[in-house]
């Protein structure tokens, strides 16, 4: 043997030759190792392409899921910082409470952004949707709560006396004391 030159030939010294010689009477002695079979390498390429379009879409639909469900993680530190912040009217307060109401008001508007890469024709993505948006709606609902703790919402007949007209004097025929 020349130096350099390997059983194969192929100018490795040393090189393994992993083509299928079938028809060479000696692979037709050798048994296939266990879990080998030779039908598993005929496998039509349709039935691969189809398993692999289930598995993305099963991959799109559960993460589609877990996008739907990161709003609750943020519900639950809004609430947490909100408690912490107390209920007195401050900068502090302030800025939590309309933070916690424009997060959500800014997710609500790009619903279709956020599942926009899980868009497929096999992903049913009405769940997620519905569920990410009854999230948001969530934490609006915890915004305004605080608001309204905050006493900031014009909750009272007293909040609107400013806008309505002023009293007028009214006499009675009995020289009493007018009333407003």
């Amino acid at each position: 043997m020349e130096k350099g030159k390997g059983v194969m030939g192929s100018g490795r010294r040393w090189a393994v030759d992993f083509t299928d010689n079938s028809t060479a009477h000696i692979s037709r002695d050798i048994p296939d190792p266990l879990g080998f079979t030779r039908a598993s390498q005929d496998q039509d390429d349709s039935t691969m392409s189809r398993q692999k379009k289930d598995a993305e879409a099963n991959w799109k639909s559960q993460k589609a899921w877990e996008v739907a469900q990161a709003p609750f993680k943020n519900l639950l530190m809004m609430g947490f910082m909100m408690w912490m912040a107390g209920s007195t009217v401050h900068l502090f307060s302030i800025g939590i409470t309309f933070s916690a109401l424009w997060q959500p008001i800014s997710a609500l508007q790009g619903v279709g952004k956020v599942f926009e890469p899980y868009k497929d024709s096999k992903v049913d993505l009405n769940g997620p949707k519905l569920l990410f948006i009854a999230l948001n709606l969530g934490g609006l609902a915890l915004g305004v709560w605080k608001l309204n703790t905050l006493g900031l919402l014009p909750t009272h007949a007293s909040d609107w006396v400013s806008s309505l007209p002023p009293a007028q004097e009214v006499e009675y025929s009995g020289g009493g004391v007018p009333l407003y």
